[in-house]
């Protein structure tokens, strides 16, 4: 697209005395009290076409299916199974004041969903033709790091204990060295897509389980501040280049109460991913990374005696290799599995057997898969959310597992998130985009048909003055990289006027702060600062997410370079426009947007007027290793590159007002960062401001995230207001 892209949201109202701006509290609270409504619980039953939800008072459950023109029917509410659930649970304590939206159809009849209560939390299924409960399981309350399935398993203070069908309790491990974990999903700082620590066999016979040892890991402290003399607690924090984490996959057999390790080999200092049973319980697969994260190799291994079987196949590159999902094995087919990669240049399907022989590329142009939603009842078909339209839009995608044949399934432009009836006949699609708050729609997929079931109307239309936002597509330093930004103005827009303006950015790698969706994917404090009178403009750069393996990849030993050239094309744009006064141009970004926000404070110090950078990283050799080393290679490996992109060195090119904020807590961006660079400035004899959250981490979070917005803002009308 050669021309800038144009939408308006909205003009100015009829009943503009009706409306006002947001509070300051609602920049934090606000999303949850505007929300456009929807529809809760949506699902398909198991078998038939029929679709259920919530009902608008969450009392009631509704089903719709397409011999009643989708037309409401109730099929249960909350009263009845209140009765239901009193009688299976009489010597139990729960109230409930909405019927669950988390459950999932077990039959035609019958759902299921967990219901905490004053004893534990259970498992409930609920017949809704005889209004029965039944309870399947129970757990205790407030276990941490729970893996439910026959049996459950969980860790408590680095160990695991399993509790048995029976009852039984069953001691896994009793490690007691101070830095061995087992059985967390805080494994490799839950880089590679890592959610789990703990996996049960299809069988319910084993459980395979991180074991991770930081021992020789650097304790990093971070003070406390809640008693009168102060502590310190230590967390393992390994910096890029410094010794790392080594980490292993056991098996546990519960009748033979053996472990096996699984023999991952040497180095030790590598990455453990993707790991996943197979369908017979029989082998394990996972994903051996090394830790200069160039080298990938697809691994099976026997999960009775831990042997290494076979590698797979292999990734590699010269840049890094990022792996970030499971396998995912066709239902009825145990020897084949899909596998997702973006080295072929976006993340898409592959389908493989269990040999290795890649079976299919099953990608689509250049739609990047982002959501995996299933198969159709007979496992012909896949089904996914892609990202496309330059990374803006999300959609449905039909893939044929024989042919590779796709079929995009929702048409009309924005961010969907739809899902495929039994049949595949059907697809419940909910949308916005930019001008649209919210649609819920089911589509015929045979006939190209739909229903509109529910459409929101705007939610502050004769409340709140909303400004005017618009898509910009502008192009990338290397002449041929399209980049999506987006610009919002203030209320009531004088274009004979000059407003000041506040940039706001991120520019790190899985993140995407602009797409069609409603108000464009913009924040509520954006929109704060729109309304008291800034032009409000955000621009995602190459590196961000959505766009394909080449958009990132330009980022490798050198973050924050191109990544800066890229906002310098939007800040150029803005000094174009008649109405941007470029003598008052403020920027402000959070963790890699604060080391974006201070690098373009500090390297291109003619820009800015003001600046905020909340949580910034400083100079990457005081990050972490599973994110920094990936992007940055080691500061052995790269000392030009770590030299380069450190802002410590270049604190005397400070030019402007700039505020750093940060958590004293905070354990993934550490202080160490903002003071490093606070103590350069003092030695520089430059003038710096900052502030400190005493109790927060790397995010400040509840109502002291009201206090942050109105610091930030107050300082940008400090500096930038005339």
């Amino acid at each position: 697209m050669k021309r800038l892209l144009f939408f308006l949201l909205i003009g100015s109202s009829t009943s503009v005395y009706a409306q006002r701006n947001f509070t300051i509290e609602e920049t934090v609270f606000g999303p949850n009290k505007f929300a456009p409504t929807t529809l809760y619980g949506l699902q398909w039953t198991k078998k038939n076409d029929i679709l259920t939800h919530l009902d608008a008072s969450y009392q009631k459950l509704i089903a719709r299916q397409a011999k009643d023109n989708w037309t409401e029917k109730e099929i249960a509410n909350i009263t009845d199974l209140t009765n239901a659930l009193r009688h299976a649970l009489p010597q139990d304590t729960f109230e409930l004041r909405i019927f669950p939206f988390s459950y999932d159809w077990v039959d035609d009849n019958t759902l299921a969903f967990e219901l905490t209560t004053d004893k534990g939390v259970h498992l409930v299924e609920y017949n809704i033709a005889n209004k029965k409960a039944t309870v399947i399981k129970s757990y205790p309350n407030n276990i941490p790091n729970i893996e439910k399935q026959k049996h459950y398993a969980y860790s408590i203070n680095n160990n695991i204990l399993i509790v048995t069908e029976s009852g039984e309790k069953i001691v896994v491990t009793k490690d007691t060295v101070d830095g061995i974990v087992n059985g967390s999903d805080y494994v490799h700082r839950q880089e590679f897509g890592i959610k789990k620590g703990m996996w049960w066999s299809p069988d319910n016979q084993k459980l395979l389980y991180y074991r991770k040892d930081e021992s020789m890991v650097t304790k990093y402290p971070l003070p406390q501040w809640d008693s009168r003399v102060a502590t310190t607690q230590y967390i393992r924090y390994p910096m890029a280049g410094m010794k790392s984490e080594e980490v292993s996959l056991v098996v546990f057999d519960i009748s033979s109460r053996k472990h096996i390790t699984l023999k991952t080999g040497e180095p030790k200092e590598q990455y453990l991913t993707s790991v996943t049973w197979d369908p017979n319980s029989e082998h394990i697969y996972v994903g051996v990374l090394n830790r200069g994260q160039d080298h990938l190799k697809l691994n099976k291994y026997n999960a009775k005696t831990g042997e290494f079987v076979k590698t797979l196949f292999e990734e590699k590159s010269d840049t890094w290799v990022e792996p970030q999902h499971d396998l995912i094995f066709v239902p009825n087919t145990p020897n084949q599995f899909l596998y997702q990669t973006d080295k072929d240049g976006f993340n898409q399907l592959y389908l493989y057997d269990t040999e290795g022989k890649l079976i299919r590329h099953l990608g689509y142009k250049d739609v990047i898969v982002t959501n995996f939603k299933g198969f159709n009842s007979n496992y012909t078909k896949a089904y996914y959310i892609g990202a496309s339209n330059k990374g803006l839009e999300r959609h449905l995608y039909e893939v044929e597992l024989k042919s590779g044949k796709t079929k995009q399934l929702t048409t009309i432009h924005g961010v969907h998130n739809a899902s495929i009836s039994p049949s595949g006949n059907f697809v419940v699609d909910q949308f916005s985009n930019l001008n649209t708050p919210n649609i819920v729609q089911i589509i015929n997929t045979k006939k190209g048909t739909s229903k509109e079931l529910l459409r929101v109307h705007n939610p502050f239309e004769g409340k709140i003055n909303l400004p005017k936002i618009e898509f910009k597509e502008l192009l990338s330093p290397d002449g041929k990289t399209p980049l999506n930004a987006r610009i919002t103005y203030p209320t009531n827009f004088d274009p004979s006027k000059k407003y000041p303006v506040m940039v706001y950015l991120y520019g790190g790698s899985h993140a995407q702060m602009i797409t069609d969706r409603w108000l464009g994917g913009i924040g509520y404090f954006d929109l704060y600062m729109a309304q008291n009178g800034y032009i409000v403009f955000t621009l995602d750069n190459r590196g961000s997410d959505a766009r394909g393996r080449d958009f990132t990849r330009v980022t490798h030993r050198q973050l924050g370079e191109n990544e800066m050239a890229d906002q310098l094309v939007g800040i150029n744009f803005l000094k174009s426009l008649p109405y941007v006064d470029k003598d008052r141009m403020g920027i402000f970004g959070w963790s890699y947007g604060g080391f974006m926000a201070t690098s373009m404070m500090t390297k291109h110090n003619e820009t800015f007027k003001a600046g905020v950078a909340g949580g910034p990283v400083m100079d990457w050799k005081y990050y972490e290793v599973m994110y920094g080393e990936r992007y940055m290679d080691t500061p052995q490996e790269n000392p030009e590159g770590y030299e380069k992109t450190s802002l410590l060195n270049k604190a005397d090119r400070l030019r402007g007002n700039l505020l750093i904020i940060h958590g004293a807590q905070d354990p993934v961006v550490v202080q160490q960062h903002s003071m490093q660079f606070i103590e350069q400035c003092i030695k520089q004899g430059v003038q710096v401001d900052y502030f400190l959250y005493p109790t927060h981490e790397h995010n400040v979070r509840g109502k002291d995230r009201v206090h942050m917005y109105q610091k930030i803002a107050n300082y940008f009308d400090l500096h930038l207001k005339k």
